[in-house]
């Protein structure tokens, strides 16, 4: 099968890059025409591991993008930069696809939204979560009305610090230098537990909630000595038809994708005639109706394509296939920001705020 679509990865600020990359590398349709990082030392790894040859990289954007002429650029820039790098790629009218989350800023996530709009090309932030089994199943049974309007969503997520792994979750022991030279904990880079997780909860949460807003929000953060950025958030959201809370931690016992820590990470969500339990990296999701009040465990079934990865759907999106009003879609992703803000100015001013706009 010939290679249909040609990708480029630019800017490897996020180590999530390497799994992206082996998302477009095990693709049948799909070919690495370029990577670029202004270091040419973090794309060592990545050049090593999938066998790029080192004419397809780069260390300066323009040159990647103009002799590849990609259909798709995925970007991992640190959090701050997103709004940067989207506007620089944008001029080359090509699909995006932004690693997490949307931006640092509602106001900076707005200017993403029309700087692409302009090249009449996709614009999807990839929430890793969208593509677990359990959390499609979730989505479903809450469509079928199984535990009727939802009314709450409780998020937990987190791990145990973001450089205590690498690309493809490969363990590692961060060194001082290490995290004092990191943009996880520079708070002008985005940084902080809130800011790196809460979206996965306000994001998923909104998809879960269909589409629907808060009135207001209220948060707090922990003040780690030593550090300028929290490394424990908990945000309370009033909704017209509850509370819905967002708990972000590095710092966890365990990482989740090696074993659960207590509390465990993801998500319980709260209807008018029942319950779901998902949890990060479970095979089934517990349920409780009204008819069915104990819990019973509902198997989730393994995701088929186009669903698998975030490559496989934008690639489906791009060659014509329905861009989902999702995690992925900025109008979605745009209110779990907008959440996101309420809650850094929460924080900040030490007060419940309305939603900001």
């Amino acid at each position: 099968m010939s290679k249909r679509f040609r990708v480029v990865g630019i800017n490897f600020d996020h180590f999530h890059m390497g799994d992206l990359l082996r998302n477009i590398h095990d693709h049948l349709e799909a070919e690495i025409v370029g990577i670029c990082d202004e270091k040419p030392e973090r794309m060592r790894d990545a050049q090593r591991e999938f066998a790029i040859p080192e004419d397809r990289v780069f260390t300066d954007y323009r040159a990647c993008l103009e002799k590849t002429k990609p259909h798709l650029a995925v970007l991992c820039p640190a959090a701050a930069e997103h709004a940067l790098w989207t506007k620089r790629v944008a001029e080359y009218n090509v699909h995006l696809l932004v690693e997490k989350p949307f931006a640092a800023t509602l106001a900076q996530a707005d200017e993403m939204i029309a700087a692409q709009a302009a090249t009449g090309k996709i614009l999807a932030i990839n929430w890793p979560s969208r593509w677990a089994g359990n959390y499609m199943e979730a989505k479903k049974l809450i469509d079928a009305g199984i535990i009727g309007t939802v009314t709450n969503v409780h998020y937990y997520g987190g791990n145990r610090g973001p450089l205590f792994h690498g690309a493809d979750k490969q363990e590692k022991t961060p060194t001082a230098e290490e995290k004092a030279a990191s943009w996880f904990y520079k708070k002008s880079a985005g940084g902080g537990s809130l800011l790196d997780y809460v979206g996965y909860g306000t994001t998923m949460g909104t998809w879960f909630l269909g589409g629907r807003k808060p009135i207001e929000v209220t948060a707090v953060v922990d003040e780690p000595p030593g550090l300028e950025v929290d490394e424990h958030s908990i945000t309370v959201a009033r909704y017209d038809v509850g509370l819905s809370k967002f708990e972000t931690r590095w710092g966890t016992f365990t990482d989740p994708w090696t074993l659960q820590p207590q509390p465990k990470t993801g998500f319980v969500i709260c209807g008018t005639k029942g319950t779901i339990s998902a949890y990060d990296y479970a095979e089934r999701i517990r349920v409780q109706t009204k008819d069915m009040p104990e819990r019973r465990k509902w198997p989730a079934d393994p995701p088929l394509p186009p669903y698998q990865n975030p490559i496989q759907y934008m690639l489906y999106v791009i060659d014509g296939g329905e861009f989902e009003l999702g995690p992925l879609h900025p109008q979605i992703s745009r209110v779990g920001q907008q959440i996101i803000d309420s809650a850094v100015l929460s924080a900040r001013e030490k007060r419940t705020v309305p939603l900001v706009e």
